[in-house]
């Protein structure tokens, strides 16, 4: 179990409901991180005291140093700063909670360190799966799934003594606000409309994500790393009510499935207490109530994200990486208005046409492909 954590990104959904179970487990919080949000990292550092608070900004960096004159926690800013958490003394789990590339190289960092990790930022494994998982594998790093369905897919396995045994693993997906739409019908969407997801709260861009389905693509992308299961045998599966997280199959075609109510702070939970359970706070799963459980083929054709990361993962190299950086550079401009939704998915898969991908032999390979697939779509005006 983790007695001493640093959360990177702690005033983000993951991050505020991580220091509740820290709260009620008693784990100690060596380092906070946040991007702009400094009134909410100010209340975080003055209930738990941690050595580190990590801005966005040196002018941030400025300003919350000047906050916290009368406290004991020291200040930092940027990718230094986030690096710094990561590596902190006493610490012995790093909680990677960013959003989007900036997460890959703090994990490294932690990971070099010697700090096991709870995962949260997916495409740190998208991006640079195989940098991480070498490296988690050279140092005897344990890395923890916090994303709801690769802790389903994690618990599951638990019950699978002999990894010959297992046949393939069934992602679920909720299907996102536009399930049952064709791509026609997503030529108009609006910002809020794909803001609104039906089960989830979640920030800006996993939540575009979820709309696009690129969220389930990236998540095929990471199960492939953490599980180490090849990508033809992971599936995916609409399941609207969000009760089944996960599922895997055996070859005998028995099925484990996970299921719960869906609130985060299970799997963050069981992410740091592994392999002990402990009392948590979540409602109760009343199946009666409930009434019935639903699953659906997905549409790769509608949902240009979800089949585009697939074949990303079978070009390899760093295809992964231009279709992640395409994604986010996309998501931007949507959010600014500056394309429409069905645009998202163009991007992504004009990306992986347009830059040859190349073998990943370091953390350069990885930021350069990210770079120029950026470029790629801020190329288009």
């Amino acid at each position: 179990m983790t007695e001493n954590l640093s959360i990177l990104g702690s005033t983000g959904s993951i991050g505020t409901q991580t220091l509740s179970v820290c709260e009620k487990l008693g784990i100690r919080v060596s380092a906070l991180t946040a991007n702009r949000n400094i009134d909410l990292l100010e209340q975080q550092v003055r209930k738990f005291k941690p050595k580190l608070a990590v801005i966005g900004s040196e002018e941030l960096a400025a300003d919350l140093k000047v906050r916290l004159a009368d406290t004991d926690t020291a200040v930092s800013y940027g990718m230094d700063g986030l690096c710094e958490a990561a590596a902190i003394d006493g610490a012995d789990t790093v909680l990677t909670a960013v959003v989007g590339m900036i997460g890959l190289k703090p994990t490294l960092t932690a990971i070099a360190a010697g700090k096991n990790i709870a995962l949260a930022n997916k495409e740190t494994l998208v991006a640079g799966g195989s940098l991480v998982m070498q490296s988690a594998k050279e140092k005897g790093i344990k890395i923890y799934p916090v994303d709801s369905e690769h802790s389903a897919v994690f618990q599951c396995l638990q019950g699978c003594p002999d990894k010959k045994m297992l046949k393939k693993l069934i992602l679920t997906a909720s299907g996102g606000p536009f399930f049952g739409r064709k791509l026609a019908d997503l030529e108009s969407v609006t910002i809020e409309q794909a803001l609104n997801h039906p089960n989830w709260s979640m920030g800006a861009k996993i939540t575009i994500d979820s709309a696009t389905m690129m969220n389930k693509g990236l998540e095929v992308i990471e199960a492939r790393w953490l599980f180490d299961v090849p990508v033809e045998n992971i599936d995916v599966v609409v399941h609207r009510e969000s009760i089944v997280h996960s599922m895997i199959e055996f070859n005998d075609n028995s099925v484990i499935a996970q299921m719960g109510v869906p609130d985060m702070k299970i799997p963050i939970q069981y992410a740091l207490t592994y392999p002990e359970r402990y009392p948590c706070d979540v409602g109760v799963l009343d199946l009666a109530e409930i009434g019935k459980l639903t699953f659906y083929k997905p549409d790769y054709d509608t949902f240009v994200c979800l089949s585009e990361c697939k074949r990303a993962m079978e070009m390899g190299g760093t295809a992964t990486a231009i279709a992640n950086g395409a994604n986010e550079e996309a998501v931007s401009r949507f959010l600014k208005g500056m394309c429409r939704f069905v645009d998202i998915g163009y991007f992504v898969r004009d990306a992986l046409n347009a830059l040859k991908p190349k073998e990943i032999t370091s953390l350069d390979d990885v930021l350069e492909a990210d770079a120029a697939a950026r470029e790629y779509v801020r190329s288009f005006r």
